[in-house]
């Protein structure tokens, strides 16, 4: 087991001093390195000489997507290419992909980190680990792939996809450990009861679950599902990939990997920085990257974060699960809904499946949510009298959480598309025209 107790145990104030000592090195940096950082400085009457403090990171410009797009490919690189060993970039569905670059040594030091993390959660080098992530650009397979090898494991790097495959090697194989999306391991499990396997007769035992934000009720669902510990992993391509954060056994927040980056909350709103505990948007900025430096980048994840010592002795800052996106908010008739919530309601209602779709739809110059579940039997769908009161509890479920009323559609086992890699969960259709 990889376990850094001298970064993971440190006191605050030493943690501080580090921090304090990478940030002026990163700031240098990036302020004669890469020029879109230097004019974003200069802008703002900041040289590298004025970060005396970690207080004087918030005087410091934020970094958002856009700009690392308006940058693509290599413009916010912070070394010649010759010294980029290998790149990866995000999916572009919304435009030009974000393309990340790293040196051997932004290598090595990703290894640890995902070596640390996957420790975390209890991985030794007894294991047998079972990658579903896909491998290429994406960053969450080679991540993990390492990192595992690292921290012990013996790596079955099987990418996402062809389910019976994916049973048959865990049967053959005696997989130990599981790494994918929350979504695919419960179809997983969905695939491994059509074909008469007994989940307790595997070897599973843990899951590093990630790509998509998931709630407790789903965890639950999981581990009551698979027979595992099942845990959330954290990290964005723009940041390092995983590694940034994960859960140790305990369940009670990620271990933030602080000797290697800063993490603030802040008022999305308003940029204001918000005090330890308080919920807000993630900002993180790197301290120990040599090509691809960001500083303060706006993660739009909303989370807060404590200082407190955890129980397994770790005394790293943890963030909450992530509940939501700035981006991924809905405003419904004036009422925030996050697709977390709506969630947290349907995984505690028996006969509903993990699978749903919300569509949002603007009828008559007003707005319209509805929701799609899935019936965990066919049997369910009969007598229709049965099934409209159903609904009903369904939809008085759902609006006691979000105080809107919902529209809901229930449709047949199967029905609904299962996806090997981030489920796509909201369709909002609002721009259209609405027929």
């Amino acid at each position: 087991m990889i376990w850094n107790t001298e970064q993971e145990c440190m006191s605050r104030g030493r943690l501080e001093e580090l921090q304090l000592e990478r940030l002026k090195w990163t700031v240098n940096r990036v302020y004669n390195r890469v020029p879109h950082y230097r004019a974003k400085f200069e802008k703002l009457s900041i040289t590298p000489e004025k970060i005396k403090s970690l207080v004087d990171l918030k005087c410091l410009p934020f970094t958002t997507k856009d700009d690392l797009r308006g940058n693509y490919p290599f413009g916010l690189f912070a070394v010649p290419q010759r010294e980029v060993v290998r790149v990866h970039a995000s999916s572009g569905t919304t435009g030009r992909p974000v393309v990340v670059g790293y040196t051997a040594n932004d290598l090595n030091t990703w290894t640890d980190l995902t070596a640390r993390m996957v420790s975390l959660a209890g991985v030794t080098s007894e294991d047998v680990a079972q990658i579903a992530f896909n491998y290429g650009l994406f960053t969450g397979g080679f991540g993990l792939h390492y990192g595992l090898e690292r921290a012990g494991a013996l790596v079955v790097p099987v990418s996402g996809g062809n389910t019976e495959r994916q049973l048959m090697l865990m049967q053959d194989f005696g997989t130990t450990v599981l790494i994918s999306t929350p979504s695919y391991s419960l179809y997983i499990a969905e695939v491994a009861e059509k074909m008469g396997i007994d989940i307790s007769s595997l070897k599973l035992k843990i899951g590093l679950f990630g790509g998509e934000p998931w709630t407790e009720e789903m965890r639950s669902e999981i581990e009551s599902r698979l027979h595992i510990l099942a845990t959330d992993n954290y990290g964005l391509s723009e940041v390092m990939g995983p590694g940034v954060a994960g859960e140790c056994a305990c369940k009670c927040g990620h271990h933030i990997a602080e000797d290697h980056f800063i993490v603030e909350t802040i008022d999305p709103e308003t940029g204001e920085v918000l005090e330890p505990g308080q919920e807000g948007e993630l900002v993180f900025t790197s301290l120990t990257k040599e090509a691809f430096p960001v500083i303060r980048f706006r993660t739009k994840d909303i989370s807060r974060v404590t200082q407190d010592p955890c129980q397994c002795g770790r005394t790293t800052a943890r963030m909450r699960k992530i509940i939501g996106r700035t981006d991924d908010m809905l405003i419904i008739r004036g009422v925030n809904v996050f697709p977390s919530q709506i969630e947290s309601v349907l995984m505690t209602i028996e006969g509903i499946g993990p699978h749903y779709v919300i569509n949002v739809h603007r009828r008559n110059f007003l707005d319209e949510l509805e929701v799609v579940v899935e019936l965990t039997r066919e049997d369910l769908l009969e007598p229709y009298s049965k099934l409209e009161d159903f609904s009903g509890y369904i939809r008085q479920k759902l609006h006691s959480v979000l105080s809107i009323n919902v529209r809901l559609k229930i449709v047949q086992p199967g029905t609904l598309e299962r996806s090997a890699g981030k489920a796509k969960r909201v369709f909002d259709y609002r721009n259209q025209t609405a027929k």
